[in-house]
């Protein structure tokens, strides 16, 4: 099977303008961010002074901490503002968080068009989306008319996501903060069916109630239950984010659950304006 390279298609609402270093520089709308990306292995094609000229806010990561740190921020830029994804209407609503992250991945975008396209080969299917963020997923699936579960263990992600899709105007979901497994479970006994799960999970995290995530440890667990909560004909979508996975390993893992079925797996990346390819992450979807 042919690996899939996808790009997203953001216009000018978002762009990579340059990467190198264990860093990437992006707009987003109207803001500049510079932030780090251990994947960026290369040399930037800016020079150094350029760089600092152009970027908003610079994400500097805290001497005792791998994840957290703060932001230096120039005058004009703001804590929150939003953008939109034009081939869906979609409205972000993006902020300055203390993990680096903005409130969205643009390079989902891909898996966006996949899903709203999916969902409209239905009659109001309802769609299960786990480990669901600020609702990127949720909002397509609803833009292609699914009746979207939409559950993450983080309550104030779980009130951005509602407030993305307010904005985007359409409607509501079905919001559900909790662990994604405990919630699995117990749909499994309910005997609960959905045309299309989507399954973002992180690499670690922590459920509502402290229950522990480790991607390596739990994800074929996951996958196991939502064969059974998957109906006849459904799609699914599986993301890994983790450095060191593989489409392949993806494939295989989706085989020993569902079996040989028809998919696309590769990779997602973002190019920056020099041409300079950026993976940032493994997608399987069937």
């Amino acid at each position: 099977m042919q690996l899939s390279l996808l790009s997203p298609s953001w216009d000018k609402n978002y762009e990579l303008l340059d990467s190198g270093n264990g860093q990437k520089l992006e707009r987003f709308g109207s803001f500049i961010l510079s932030r780090p990306e251990p994947q960026a292995l290369w040399h930037p094609s800016m020079a150094d002074a350029e760089w600092e000229r152009l970027a908003d806010a610079v994400f500097v990561k805290s001497q005792n901490s791998e994840e957290k740190g703060q932001w230096n921020l120039k005058p004009r830029m703001k804590e929150q503002w939003w953008i939109e994804y034009k081939p869906l209407g979609l409205h972000f609503r993006l902020g300055l968080t203390a993990f680096k992250h903005v409130g969205i991945f643009p390079e989902q975008a891909a898996n966006w068009d996949f899903i709203a396209q999916k969902c409209t080969e239905y009659n109001n299917p309802k769609v299960l989306n786990l480990f669901a963020y600020t609702g990127g997923a949720t909002m397509a699936a609803a833009h292609g008319g699914a009746m979207v579960t939409h559950v993450d263990s983080v309550k104030q992600t779980v009130s951005w996501a509602r407030e993305n899709m307010e904005r985007s105007g359409l409607g509501s979901a079905r919001w559900i903060v909790e662990d994604a497994m405990k919630f699995v479970n117990r749909e499994v006994r309910r005997e609960s069916k959905y045309e299309g799960i989507i399954l973002d999970p992180p690499s670690y995290g922590r459920g509502a109630d402290g229950e522990k995530w480790v991607l390596n440890e739990n994800i074929l667990q996951m996958l196991t239950q939502c064969k059974e909560l998957l109906a006849d004909g459904g799609f699914l979508v599986l993301n890994l984010y983790s450095m060191g996975l593989s489409a392949t390993l993806a494939n295989t893992l989706i085989n020993s659950v569902f079996g040989e079925v028809a998919k696309e797996r590769g990779e997602l990346f973002v190019e920056d304006s020099y041409g300079k390819k950026l993976p940032l992450g493994v997608f399987l979807r069937f």
